[in-house]
C-alpha cells in the first residue's frame, strides 16, 4: 500500500468515524428491529404453515431411511453426487471432510487472494462472484435433493439424463466457475471486472438451465406421507383402526375373548380378556406397549414391533393402540364425545349404502384382521372392493340381489355346511355378533347390486315418500 492510498484511507476512516453512529442506542435499536421482524415471521410461519408431523422415533425400525434437516440437504446431496465420481467417489471422507474444509478455507482466504482496498462492487467482483456461485450451488443442491441420484437400470433415457446432469449442475460447473474467477483475479489482474461478471453470469445460467432440465426429466416419486395422529381423538380413532386389523383376530372387537378360536396354532388357548380391570388396572401404558411390541411367547402372542418385523407396528402406532384401549375400556378414563362417532353414516329409508362410505369401514373393523394375506381364511381376502366380491375358495361369496349369499348367511348366524353336513364356513365374525344396523347395511348393499361409490349408490337410492 503506497503512501497516497494510505492517506486516503485514513481520511475516509476519520470522516466515517466522525459521521458514524453510536453503538448504543443506534446500532442496538436497528438490531432489535430486525430481530423482532424475524421473530414475528417465525411465529407466523409456525402458526399458519407449520411443520408436518412425523411418527415418534423408533430405533428398532430398520426400514427407516434417515434424512437431515432441510438446512443440511445440500450437504446430503453433495455427498451423493460426489459418490458418482469415478475412482475417488467411494472415498467418503474426501466428501465429508476434505472438500468441505477446502470450501471453508477458500472463503477464509478470499481476502488474501483479493487484496483490493476498494469497496465498490465493481472492484470486488471476484469475491462477490465466488460467494454468489456458492450460494446458488447450495440452493440448487437443496432443491434437487429429492431427485434420485442414480437412475434404475430399466429407467427411460430421459430419467437417466436427469441423473447424469446432476453432477454437472451441482459440482462441475460451480467448481469450474469459482476456479476461473480466482484465476482471473490472481493471474490476470488487469482483466476488467466485466470478465468476472460474464463468467459468473454464464456459469449461473448454465447451473439454472441444467437444474430446470433435471426437474423436467426427473422421475415422479410418490411422497411417503405418514399420517400422524396429533389430537387425543385422532389417536383414539387411529388406535381403533389398528386394533381392528391387528388384534381382533385373537381378542375380538371388544376385547372380551377368553378362549381363542379360529386361529391356527392357538385353538382353545385361554387368555385374559384385555378389556378387564385385571389387565387394565395392573398393567401401565409402558408395559402394555412392550407387550405389543415384544409379544408374549409363553402365551402365544407374536411380537408386533418393527424390531422383529419390518412390516410391523411403529412406536407411534403401538402407543395409539394403548390409548384406544385405555379410553375405550378403562373406566378411569373418560372417552371424548368426538371419539364416539358412528362407524358409518346412518342410512335413511330407501338409501342404498356404498362400499366406499359404508361397507369399507365395516370390513376394516370386523373382517380385515382375519381376511388378509398370511391368514387362514379360505383365500378370501377383503382388502379391496374387487377382492370382497370375487375372491375366496367358495366364491362367489356375494351375489348381487341374492339374499342367500354366503356372506349374508354367516353374518346372520348361519353356518355353511357341505354335502356331508360338515361345517365349511362358520359364523362370522367368530368372536362377536354384528349389530343389526351393520347387517342391514350389508343386506341393502348386496340386494342393490353392491355399488362401489357414493355416486353409484345415490343413483340407486329411492327418495323417501313426502
Amino acid at each position: 500500500m503506497n503512501g497516497e492510498t494510505k492517506k486516503k484511507l485514513d481520511e475516509r476512516y476519520q470522516r466515517e468515524l466522525y459521521e458514524g453512529e453510536f453503538f448504543w442506542p443506534d446500532s442496538i435499536f436497528k438490531d432489535a428491529v430486525v430481530a423482532l421482524g424475524i421473530s414475528i415471521l417465525l411465529i407466523l410461519l409456525a402458526t399458519f404453515v407449520g411443520v408436518a408431523g412425523e411418527p415418534k422415533a423408533d430405533p428398532s425400525d430398520t426400514s427407516y431411511i434417515p434424512r437431515p434437516e432441510w438446512y443440511f440437504l445440500f450437504l446430503f446431496k453433495f455427498l451423493a453426487l460426489y459418490g458418482q465420481i469415478p475412482l475417488i467417489g467411494k472415498i467418503e471422507w474426501l466428501a465429508t471432510v476434505l472438500v468441505p474444509s477446502i470450501a471453508i478455507g477458500l472463503l477464509l482466504f478470499l481476502p488474501f487472494v483479493d487484496r483490493s482496498q476498494d469497496r465498490h462492487y465493481a472492484k470486488r467482483a471476484m469475491p462477490l462472484g465466488v460467494m454468489f456461485i456458492m450460494v446458488l450451488d447450495i440452493l440448487i443442491l437443496t432443491l434437487i435433493s429429492d431427485v434420485p441420484t442414480v437412475a434404475a437400470d430399466d429407467a427411460t433415457r430421459w430419467v437417466k439424463l436427469s441423473a447424469s446432469l446432476q453432477p454437472y449442475a451441482g459440482l462441475v460447473i460451480p467448481g469450474a466457475v469459482m476456479l476461473a474467477l480466482i484465476a482471473l483475479a490472481k493471474f490476470f489482474k488487469t482483466a476488467s471486472w466485466k470478465w468476472m461478471a460474464w463468467t459468473t453470469g454464464g456459469g449461473s445460467f448454465l447451473m439454472v438451465a441444467l437444474t430446470l432440465a433435471i426437474f423436467a426429466f426427473a422421475p415422479t416419486v410418490a411422497a411417503d406421507e405418514s399420517a400422524v395422529a396429533e389430537t387425543l381423538v385422532d389417536q383414539i380413532l387411529a388406535g381403533q383402526d389398528l386394533y381392528s386389523v391387528q388384534c381382533v383376530e385373537c381378542h375380538g372387537d371388544d376385547g372380551k375373548v377368553t378362549i381363542i378360536e379360529g386361529v391356527k396354532g392357538l385353538e382353545g388357548k385361554e387368555i385374559s380378556p384385555i378389556n378387564s380391570r385385571d389387565v387394565l388396572y395392573t398393567i401401565n401404558d409402558a408395559s402394555m406397549a412392550e407387550l405389543i411390541a415384544y409379544g408374549r411367547p409363553d402365551s402365544g402372542m407374536n411380537p408386533f414391533g418393527k424390531m422383529y418385523n419390518p412390516e410391523g407396528l411403529s412406536r407411534s402406532e403401538i402407543d395409539n393402540i394403548v390409548i384406544f384401549m385405555r379410553y375405550m375400556w378403562d373406566d378411569r378414563f373418560e372417552l371424548p364425545a368426538e371419539a364416539l362417532q358412528p362407524l358409518f353414516p346412518p342410512l335413511a329409508d330407501g338409501e342404498v349404502p356404498s362400499y366406499d362410505v359404508h361397507i369399507a369401514p365395516i370390513v376394516k373393523r370386523y373382517c380385515i384382521s382375519c381376511h388378509r394375506e398370511g391368514k387362514e381364511n379360505n383365500n378370501y381376502l377383503m382388502d379391496t372392493y374387487d377382492n370382497v366380491i370375487n375372491m375366496g375358495d367358495n366364491a362367489p361369496n356375494l351375489v348381487a340381489g341374492d339374499a342367500n349369499s354366503i356372506l349374508l348367511q354367516v353374518i346372520q348366524g348361519h353356518e355353511i355346511l357341505d354335502a356331508q353336513g360338515e361345517v365349511i364356513i362358520g359364523v362370522m365374525p367368530p368372536k362377536s355378533t354384528l349389530k343389526p344396523n351393520v347387517v342391514e347395511a350389508f343386506l341393502r348393499w348386496i340386494m342393490a347390486g353392491m355399488p362401489r361409490t357414493a355416486a353409484d349408490a345415490g343413483a340407486l337410492s329411492v327418495p323417501p315418500a313426502p
